[in-house]
């Protein structure tokens, strides 16, 4: 069996927009999939749910994306209609419950971040990358796969910065584990990087959940109780059966990681 893990952000990389309240944190989210399931039920589903509700087509597919849905833009407009926005969300979180998924967000606190570490400043997305691909190896580890990653594409230069930061690690190790660790789990040394605009599945999931782990992961820091919103609907299923977790169902730490 052959896993993938699809990452999406929240925020940005910026160091120097860190103290801006809006730009503090950036979040990386991995959704680890089977890639027979998202051939056989995921890709299918979500389609089916695109032609029932916007009337998507195969010559020309929309592709999910959470700020449009979330405001009702074209081509989401349907949603304006309060009883087929009840309709569509419900099948959407039942689509995100049933769905068999593992998810892990890593956030980093760019301001401490800076605080912390004056003269060592890790890129802030090539660390929460890096700490996402220690827990997708160490689950393909202990489950006895094999898997690759795909990233949601942010441009030809921060692509290329992305992949030698990948490649990196593949090659060298992290801190805290051996390259012969990457080597044996992962399928490619090269991250792969794509436009949801292709139409991906897993990276339309991951769109649609990494903003609402991310909100979880900063209310759980706070101990604060998740939203009553539609995003807080999300991070209960995530918190239910969807987070990676360590040996006593703790998620904290190991299917949401919290940085510096």
């Amino acid at each position: 069996m052959k896993y993938r893990m699809y990452v999406d952000e929240v925020g940005n990389s910026d160091l120097g927009a860190s103290t801006n309240p809006n730009h503090r944190y950036l979040s990386l989210s991995g959704v680890i999939f089977e890639l027979d399931h998202v051939d056989k039920v995921v890709f299918p589903a979500i389609e089916n749910l695109k032609k029932r509700y916007f009337n998507s087509h195969p010559d020309d597919p929309i592709v999910f994306h959470r700020k449009e849905l979330v405001n009702k833009k074209p081509p989401f407009e349907a949603l304006q209609d309060p009883n087929i926005e009840q309709s569509f969300n419900q099948e959407l979180l039942s689509l995100l419950r049933d769905l068999d998924y593992l998810v892990i967000t890593a956030v980093i606190d760019k301001l401490e971040h800076q605080r912390r570490y004056s003269v060592w400043r890790f890129d802030p997305y090539h660390y929460c990358l890096t700490v996402l691909v220690e827990r997708y190896v160490l689950w393909l580890q202990d489950h006895g796969c094999q898997g690759d990653v795909l990233a949601e594409s942010r441009g030809g230069r921060e692509d290329r910065r992305l992949k030698d930061s990948f490649e990196r690690v593949y090659e060298k190790g992290s801190d805290y584990m051996k390259p012969e660790q990457f080597v044996a789990c992962l399928t490619s040394r090269q991250l792969k990087v794509k436009s949801k605009g292709n139409n991906i599945a897993g990276l339309q999931i991951a769109d649609l959940i990494a903003h609402p782990s991310f909100r979880a992961t900063l209310a759980r820091r706070e101990n604060q109780a998740l939203a009553e919103n539609f995003g807080g609907q999300i991070a209960r299923i995530l918190e239910e059966s969807k987070y990676k977790r360590g040996p006593n169902g703790r998620i904290d730490g190991w299917g949401r990681k919290w940085l510096p």
